[in-house]
């Protein structure tokens, strides 16, 4: 099915890209808001959806938190700060062929993975120290 450009939906990827960071829907909305508050937060979470599906974001789910949404395209990994929630791309070398070098107990054809490194970060180590 080809879906049609909108103009919401450029003002979605648009917010999503200026952010340069891994944003909420929320922030995301909160964003585009500002310039047009006549914006629904539906047209924003359906616009992030078609957007991911269509492969010109990334969704990054996170356990017992709110997705989030990456504009780098490029296969890499991210890690999040289990305090805080604050989530970034880690710098190390992508793993080629991962998907080729695992086996499952489970007879299961793997179509695709992340993973997510959790840590504390930086500002919430030295919070904890002062």
């Amino acid at each position: 099915m080809i879906r049609r450009n909108t103009v919401q939906k450029d003002l979605v990827l648009k917010g999503v890209t200026d952010m340069m960071s891994h944003v909420t829907a929320d922030e995301v909305y909160e964003k585009i808001k500002k310039d047009y508050p006549n914006v629904g937060k539906g047209t924003v979470y359906r616009n992030l959806a078609i957007l991911s599906a269509e492969g010109k974001i990334r969704r990054v789910e996170i356990p017992n938190g709110p997705d989030r949404f990456d504009f780098t395209l490029e296969n890499h990994y991210h890690s999040v700060c289990v305090k805080c929630g604050n989530v970034s791309d880690v710098n190390m070398e992508y793993i080629p062929d991962m998907m080729g070098k695992i086996k499952s107990s489970m007879d299961m054809d793997y179509i695709g993975y992340d993973i997510l490194f959790k840590g504390i970060c930086r500002n919430c180590s030295s919070l904890k120290d002062a």
